[in-house]
């Protein structure tokens, strides 16, 4: 609990068996009061891992949903089980859980419902062996992003993101892909509806064992993201109407 809110961490997983453990044992459980992971159909031991370290609530995918859909399933448990400040934190071991108490206080004591860790604030990205081509395009996306949806944002493309449970309640997030765009499509939603996003400077990892998506699947994304960025500024000038703009009620 932090300030008497309950925070919650899920783990949207897929083929994490080598690097859940090291991911897990970071998590800082002084203040951490649920854990979810939600297994994409793995190839591998994620769900039999999980179970060793004794993570409360797993769930696993009959198919493979893709990452979107895996986070639609994390979102909706946290939600279930009372989480005020819901955290989402990739099992690969690529962003460090150490990050975990600053970004839960800024939601805890109300100063921000949204916080993403950013690799681009500083020079973590490529320090910590983040593909060349990867950080231009990253850079190249968010400022037309920037540009569409008129912010300032450093990075829209981290998988590092902490949400109050008001902001997860009234954002419509299940009629959005459930592929890789999922995560800038959320972040279309969160802004349209006028919540301030904070950046906090996050180290990232690279390496064997975590997880990345390919140049094809990059390009795809890529198209998403300027896709997800003219329908944004289309609905703002009224030229276009998308039910993924729609608040959801408080009811959850």
């Amino acid at each position: 609990m932090i300030n008497g809110k309950k925070l919650v961490i899920v783990l949207p997983a897929y083929n994490a068996a080598l690097t859940l453990k090291r991911t897990y044992q970071e998590i800082p459980f002084d203040m951490v009061d649920d854990v979810i992971l939600v297994d994409d159909n793995s190839n591998d031991k994620t769900v039999e891992v999980a179970r060793e370290l004794g993570i409360a609530h797993i769930i696993s995918h009959d198919v493979n949903r893709g990452y979107g859909g895996n986070q639609k399933s994390c979102y909706n448990k946290a939600l279930e089980i009372g989480g005020d400040i819901v955290i989402m934190l990739h099992p690969d071991y690529q962003y460090t859980p150490k990050l975990i108490p600053s970004m839960a206080y800024l939601i805890a004591n109300n100063v921000y419902q949204v916080v993403l860790g950013a690799r681009t604030l500083g020079k973590g990205a490529l320090k910590g062996g983040m593909p060349l081509y990867k950080y231009i395009s990253n850079r190249l996306l968010t400022f037309f992003e920037n540009v569409m949806l008129g912010q300032k944002i450093a990075e829209y493309h981290t998988g590092y993101r902490a949400f109050s449970r008001e902001v997860l309640q009234r954002i419509n997030y299940e009629v959005n892909s459930e592929d890789f765009v999922f995560d800038n499509e959320m972040l279309s939603q969160i802004i349209y509806l006028d919540y301030e996003i904070a950046e906090v400077t996050c180290p990232t990892k690279y390496f064997e064992e975590a997880s990345s998506i390919n140049l094809s699947r990059s390009i795809t994304y890529g198209l998403g993201v300027l896709r997800v960025s003219i329908v944004h500024r289309l609905c703002k000038w009224k030229l276009m109407k998308r039910k993924m703009y729609e608040a959801r009620g408080m009811e959850n």
